[in-house]
């Protein structure tokens, strides 16, 4: 038994907030939460974790993220000049994705879980590729979430763009791992079915994958995020994106729809209609040149709507940051996103999981799932339940957390991992990473 306590406690269950906070946990849930005097006098004997006065709060949750593009960073591209997003996809991530080895594989995966457990994300919605090896990919990816602690949801990038022999290859590896994670009864692995995009992905293959696993664990997939997958769409099939996909199934509250920057009202409406999930990626849309999705309208229309990082970090409080600028320039109102946002970091994502996932995250309540960080901040002014968004968007990142607990096990205690040798790690990442920028020309 645990008691982690002497900290302000922000349980996101409703606005309830302790000054002097604590909470129990039990194997993998949360047994009480309360008020730190009584619950060290009830549970003396309870191993204690000491917040030192910091802020107590669930795990962070991110519904959308590439592990796979950790080995990008850094990277320039010989001769990569791009004019838009087809042209980042075509010179840069499809490039590198047709050369990741397993190697590549297990080891971003590795360092990517650790930097997530270091920003206090203690869930993960993956989106994988890696067109050189497929097969098995995604126990690669597993691997390191389970010796890491990680919760997570996998899935693989299912396309036609580099033939029918991988596209083949990319479905039964979804089909694979949907069954794998189905059989875990620890809750902590997740299988879905990836796909790409509408503009790389053709009927047949969109009928293929609702009948081998799709209609069942859902789709994570990324939905009308640049102009020119529209315009393929509309060319190819006379249909908007959002109505294709409703046509052929795969929308559905198992569903991820990533992006959604470039959809209409009607659109919105068959996203709500289906119960499908809206996944938003400030960063991502700003850095690809994308545009600014009509996340705003979607929340006053009722859609789920949750938070993703797209790859660029995995400090879900940065994105929170970017989220609450990014719309007040877009639409020249300084009202807007103040509540948005946050209500789809810290409510959405937890509703998403909640689809997935057997017991509640995102929360602190008895018999959700220990999923707890702590964090060293220290608040220069008043802080409670009903002005904690704030206190959190100006005064903190990811780094701020000190200790991160996942299914009732201590991953980080005072900032230092207990799973891994970071410096280890970190000499095989650069080695591997090394050989992969070889093979892609860059010194």
């Amino acid at each position: 038994m645990l008691l982690i306590g002497n900290g302000r406690l922000l349980t996101r269950n409703g606005t309830e907030f302790f000054e002097n906070g604590a909470l129990v946990v039990e194997g993998r849930y949360i047994r009480e939460v309360g008020e730190f005097a009584a619950l060290r006098a009830k549970y003396p004997q309870a191993e204690f974790l000491d917040a030192g006065g910091g802020l107590i709060m669930p795990g962070l949750i991110n519904a959308h993220n590439h592990i796979y593009s950790a080995f990008a960073r850094g990277l320039s591209m010989p001769d990569y000049n791009p004019k838009n997003f087809n042209d980042i996809l075509d010179g840069m991530w499809w490039r590198m994705d047709r050369l990741l080895t397993q190697e590549n594989n297990r080891l971003s995966a590795y360092a990517v879980y650790a930097d997530c457990i270091r920003n206090g994300v203690t869930t993960v919605f993956d989106h994988h590729a890696s067109y050189f090896d497929i097969p098995d990919s995604l126990d690669a990816i597993a691997e390191a979430a389970l010796a890491l602690g990680v919760r997570t949801s996998l899935c693989y990038e299912v396309s036609d763009r580099d033939g029918e022999e991988k596209r083949l290859q990319s479905i039964a590896e979804n089909e694979r791992f949907i069954k794998r994670a189905a059989a875990d009864d620890t809750d902590m692995l997740k299988g879905m079915m990836g796909l790409h995009a509408s503009f790389t992905v053709s009927d047949k293959t969109l009928e293929e994958c609702l009948a081998r696993g799709g209609s069942e664990a859902g789709f994570h997939v990324h939905c009308a995020e640049g102009p020119l997958d529209l315009a393929a769409c509309l060319a190819d099939t006379g249909k908007r994106i959002v109505q294709r996909f409703y046509d052929a199934g795969v929308l559905g509250d198992k569903t991820l729809a990533i992006h959604c920057v470039h959809i209409n009202r009607a659109e919105m409406e068959l996203l709500r209609g289906t119960n499908t999930a809206v996944v938003h990626n400030p960063e991502s849309n700003m850095g690809n040149a994308v545009g600014c999705g009509p996340v705003i309208h979607m929340f006053r229309e009722g859609l789920l709507l949750g938070l993703g990082t797209d790859g660029y970090t995995n400090d879900m409080l940065e994105s929170y940051k970017v989220g609450n600028i990014i719309h007040k320039h877009q639409l020249c109102d300084p009202t807007v996103a103040w509540g948005e946002i946050p209500a789809m970091l810290f409510e959405g994502n937890r509703k998403i999981a909640a689809r997935y996932f057997d017991a509640p995250l995102g929360v602190l309540m008895p018999g959700a799932y220990a999923d707890i960080i702590v964090t060293d901040y220290n608040p220069l002014t008043p802080m409670h339940g009903g002005n904690a968004n704030g206190h959190i968007l100006f005064g903190m990142n990811g780094r701020y957390v000190t200790d991160t607990i996942c299914n009732g096990k201590v991953l980080m205690r005072n900032r230092q991992l207990t799973g891994v040798d970071e410096l280890e790690l970190m000499a095989k990442c650069r080695e591997s990473a090394g050989k992969l920028w070889n093979t892609l020309g860059v010194k």
